[in-house]
C-alpha cells in the first residue's frame, strides 16, 4: 500500500512504560507487501530534557507494515524530512514540522504522555 517516495512517519509504539518513545521521519524506498526499506531520521525522547532529539546520521531501516506496534503516517510529498524536527507549541501540543510547509499534530495532549 506504500509506495516508493512516499514520505512517513512512524510512531513505535511502547511496550513498557519504561520503553524507549522512538519515532521514525522517512521516505520509502522500496515496499512489499508486509514490510518497507525506509531511510531517514529517528527521534528519541529524552525525559531529562523533556522533547523528541534526533539523531544526526541518516538511517535505512525496514519496517513492518503489519506489526499494530507501529503507527503509520503518510507525509504530504513536499514535506522536507532533511529539516523535520519536533516543536511544543505553547499550549502544549507537539507538533513535528520541516519549518518550511508542512506541519501535523502528532500527540493532543502534548509531549508528557
Amino acid at each position: 500500500m506504500l509506495q516508493e517516495g512516499e514520505r512517513i512517519h512512524v510512531i513505535v509504539r511502547r511496550t513498557f512504560c519504561e520503553d524507549l518513545r522512538r519515532h521514525i521521519v522517512a521516505e520509502v524506498l522500496e515496499c512489499n507487501g508486509s514490510t518497507a526499506r525506509v531511510e531517514g531520521y529517528v527521534f528519541i525522547f529524552d525525559t531529562a530534557r523533556n522533547e523528541f532529539v534526533r539523531k544526526d546520521d541518516v538511517r535505512i531501516r525496514i519496517i513492518s507494515l503489519v506489526d499494530s506496534g507501529n503507527i503509520i503516517n503518510i507525509l504530504p510529498d513536499e514535506a522536507n524530512i532533511q529539516n523535520a524536527c519536533y516543536l511544543t507549541r505553547p499550549d502544549g501540543k507537539l507538533i513535528l514540522t520541516d519549518n518550511e510547509s508542512f506541519q501535523m499534530d502528532v500527540n493532543e495532549f502534548g509531549t508528557k504522555r
